[in-house]
């Protein structure tokens, strides 16, 4: 056997195990039409809080008041509950019912 100092002698004994890095879970933002929150004030919030541009926000503020709904954005679980509940701070402080959800991606 190889003593500790000999060339190729070093890692002999350890093993190799494979590690398998798992990717969070990512979870798609939401926003949720009602009939009296104006479309102004959710292409600002897609702006400042989803940091998105003035065109992508006005085309997902489209899909909200036609569909429904629309996806702000794809996240972590902990950024996409800060988003939420910074939309829901936004919306209440403006006396807005704005809501938004997130669903698993």
């Amino acid at each position: 056997m190889p003593s500790k100092h000999e060339p190729g002698s070093f890692g002999q004994n350890q093993t190799h195990a494979e590690s398998k890095v798992e990717l969070p879970k990512q979870y798609r933002v939401l926003l949720h039409n009602d009939d009296y929150t104006p479309m102004e004030f959710v292409v600002d919030v897609l702006m400042n809080i989803f940091l998105l541009d003035e065109i992508s926000s006005m085309r997902i503020m489209l899909n909200v008041h036609k569909e429904g709904r629309g996806i702000c954005g794809i996240f972590s679980f902990e950024v996409a509950e800060s988003k939420i509940a910074r939309v829901h701070e936004l919306a209440s402080k403006n006396e807005y019912p704005l809501r938004a959800s997130m669903e698993e991606a």
